[in-house]
């Protein structure tokens, strides 16, 4: 396996080329982001490991150009940081890996040799700060009912229950075509293709009284 480590601090640098080399892994490194986003495309590597926190470029922008460049060599985040914003980010943005400087060598080795084969790999202590990025990703992408106007959860509410455009605006006393307008604007905010779906939604919320 070849590995090049992107790390501003040489004791670190140069402390972790020494362990990987000890464990029969080749091991380049560059001392600044730049070094490394000049000198990847040139290099055959199968993981990088990128620091996250580095005074000329951060690791998220590094992560971001090597991206931008087509890099498809698997980018690993090795990092102090233990915050929430730092993992969802890294991940979203393209990372392979989120680890800890601190972790003990051969679970770094392993983790290594998971992520050549394709796997993502996250900390083990990261695991309950993994847990709740992903529950707040699947919260924020979920449509929310609180998103719409007064008038537009009264205009689902009456949809939610069967009623047509016409008894719809004849229930809330505005027009049909004031009824189509605002469902435009629900299936648009809901990001839903139907008022079937709407129905379905309002109904399963539980959110009409």
């Amino acid at each position: 396996m070849k590995v090049y480590i992107i790390d501003d601090h040489a004791l670190f640098r140069n402390g972790l080329v020494s362990l990987l080399e000890s464990r029969k892994i080749s091991a380049k490194s560059a001392s600044s982001p730049e070094q490394g986003i000049d000198e990847i495309p040139d290099l055959l590597v199968d993981v990088i490991l990128l620091d996250l926190r580095m005074p000329s470029m951060s690791g998220i922008e590094v992560l971001k150009a090597l991206k931008d460049q087509g890099e498809e060599t698997p980018i690993v985040m090795l990092t102090t940081s233990t915050e929430e914003n730092d993992l969802r980010d890294c991940l979203k943005y393209g990372a392979q890996g989120y680890l800890l400087k601190d972790m003990d060598p051969d679970e770094l080795v392993n983790a290594l040799i998971e992520i050549q084969t394709g796997s993502i790999i996250v900390a083990q202590d990261m695991t309950p700060v993994l847990a709740k990025v992903l529950r707040n990703e699947l919260t924020d992408s979920e449509p929310s009912f609180e998103t719409l106007t007064k008038r537009e959860k009264e205009v689902a509410c009456q949809i939610a229950i069967g009623h047509s455009n016409k008894v719809a605006a004849k229930e809330l006393g505005i027009s049909d075509g004031t009824v189509k307008l605002h469902m435009k604007s629900i299936l648009k905010k809901l990001s839903l293709s139907s008022r079937v779906e709407v129905a379905v939604m309002v109904t399963k919320k539980g959110v009409c009284k």
